[in-house]
């Protein structure tokens, strides 16, 4: 969801909820979200979109608190690691610090959500970032950008899935410590919850390499950066029980908020 917001806040609300139900999913995580930020409204864009796709459960967890490539700092003990539908400042009328970070929200029932640290590169790169030219059209520019703190989140639902969702590093080989992070946390919660486990979100890794020397599948296996014509893989499902026949790859939408094209599967 990096499509730069524009002075029309309202307007990129709308797109928002409209775009959530053009991917018509009972459960959907998102990377690149705000949370009570001033660039996007100070609303919680992970509780608009559950609203509009009519899930009752979401969750938003900050990778960073402030705005990135402005003033950020890391999450902190103070700090909630996880705004639910159950806990949100918004819902008791507290005042919550601005944060920039991923969200899952679910039709289905919710038993668990759980986060887990991924860290962060030292150092940046340069990378292609959208941009809106005079003429009104996505383009897109070179950037030097520092790295942030990386997260995953977990959604546990009742029907005997586990749901993670993440943003890895775009820093090479950091980005693939992060994911085998990940891998084995899915396995300690399919352990611990009894479930089955997908992993999903944009892996910044190309070529169907996350599923590369592993009991991982990629089940999905389309280019969807940028979304203005797509050239690379980026973004995954992932899953180390499903095999084919047992999963419908659904067909591409194009929503409008976000530089990569979304992904689905129907199980």
């Amino acid at each position: 969801m990096a499509i730069p917001p524009t002075n029309d806040i309202l307007g990129d609300q709308i797109k928002l909820g409209q775009g959530m139900l053009k991917i018509n999913a009972d459960v959907i995580g998102v990377q690149e979200v705000d949370e009570k930020l001033e660039r996007s409204g100070k609303i919680s864009q992970v509780r608009l979109l559950a609203e509009s796709m009519g899930a009752a459960d979401w969750a938003f967890a900050p990778s960073v608190i402030g705005t990135p490539g402005f003033k950020w700092r890391a999450v902190s003990n103070g700090d909630l690691a996880i705004v639910t539908n159950d806990n949100s400042p918004t819902n008791n009328g507290a005042e919550l610090v601005g944060g920039y970070g991923i969200g899952i929200a679910s039709k289905i029932a919710v038993k668990h959500w759980d986060r887990i640290d991924l860290g962060r590169s030292v150092i940046g790169m340069p990378l292609i970032i959208p941009t809106e030219g005079k003429d009104g059209k996505q383009k897109a520019k070179p950037i030097y950008v520092a790295d942030e703190p990386r997260v995953a989140l977990a959604a546990t639902l009742e029907n005997g899935w586990t749901v993670i969702n993440t943003h890895l590093s775009f820093v090479p080989f950091v980005n693939l410590f992060q994911l085998r992070k990940i891998k084995q946390w899915a396995k300690q919660l399919g352990k611990e919850y009894g479930t089955q486990v997908l992993i999903i979100g944009d892996l910044n890794l190309p070529k169907g390499i996350p599923a590369i020397g592993s009991s991982w599948n990629s089940l999905i296996t389309q280019n969807t950066y940028p979304s203005w014509g797509a050239k690379i893989q980026f973004d995954y499902i992932l899953s180390n029980t499903l095999k084919a026949g047992q999963y419908e790859v659904l067909e591409t939408v194009t929503t409008g908020i976000s530089d990569h094209l979304p992904i689905r599967v129907k199980i």
